[in-house]
């Protein structure tokens, strides 16, 4: 997924654009707003991130250009304009969220994961399939029963989704972070032993005796998932 950063802090820019490759994302880098401006327009991004202040042409007026040109793509203020009147103002502007500087890097992250859940072009482009597979593990989404080994195996709604976010995303590193997001969004915080709990409950239905096993805890970080 491809993601445009516009701010004209450098080193803000280079850090964060670091953390958001780790992540898995593609990050184009513009400094002012006439080239953020150009970018936008060239590539089809699944996400804009956008400072407020910036030389030449301002993030809320890239918004309010873009806005008016039709484009749809999701757009994320990041500034340090933190009043109610400036939170209105980029958002009837047309930004889909703000954040305000200094922010925790784990909140985001969950708000990019959000918004580019709801992209235009990433619906687009991962179109959802009845079946997913992956090694002898098949998951049925729309019955919520997964296969292997000859075998039917019936989950939880919480172990349904746990599992079709696993084989989504296969051989991936999925941090704590990433799973809690995806499983339980921003209205509820479950602690990490919810999680882990959650996590030995799959294996025991899909990880019999002589089967190969397919969660793999990654210590610290999180999980992957495959042979």
């Amino acid at each position: 997924m491809q993601i445009l950063l516009v701010d004209d802090e450098i080193e803000f820019t280079d850090s964060l654009s670091q953390v958001l490759c780790r992540e898995g994302y593609t990050v184009d880098i513009a400094h002012d707003g006439i080239t953020g401006m150009e970018l936008a327009q060239k590539t089809t991004y699944d996400l804009l991130i956008l400072d407020w202040m910036m030389p030449q042409s301002s993030g809320l007026m890239l918004c309010q250009k873009l806005r008016s040109l039709g484009q749809i793509t999701p757009i994320l203020f990041l500034t340090a304009k933190d009043t109610l009147d400036d939170r209105v103002l980029g958002l009837d502007a047309g930004a889909d969220d703000y954040l305000v500087k200094p922010f925790e890097l784990r909140e985001l992250l969950a708000r990019v994961r959000a918004l580019l859940r709801r992209s235009p072009h990433t619906v687009e482009l991962a179109p959802s399939t009845p079946r997913l597979q992956v090694g002898d593990l098949e998951f049925d989404r729309d019955n919520q029963l997964a296969y292997r080994q000859h075998r039917t195996i019936e989950l939880s709604e919480k172990e349904a989704q746990l599992l079709e976010y696993f084989m989504e995303n296969p051989n991936q590193l999925l941090t704590h972070s990433q799973i809690q997001q995806h499983l339980w969004g921003d209205s509820e915080s479950p602690s990490s032993n919810v999680l882990a709990a959650l996590v030995r409950l799959l294996r025991r239905k899909i990880e019999h005796s002589k089967e190969s096993p397919l969660v793999h805890t990654v210590y610290g970080k999180g999980y992957r998932f495959g042979e």
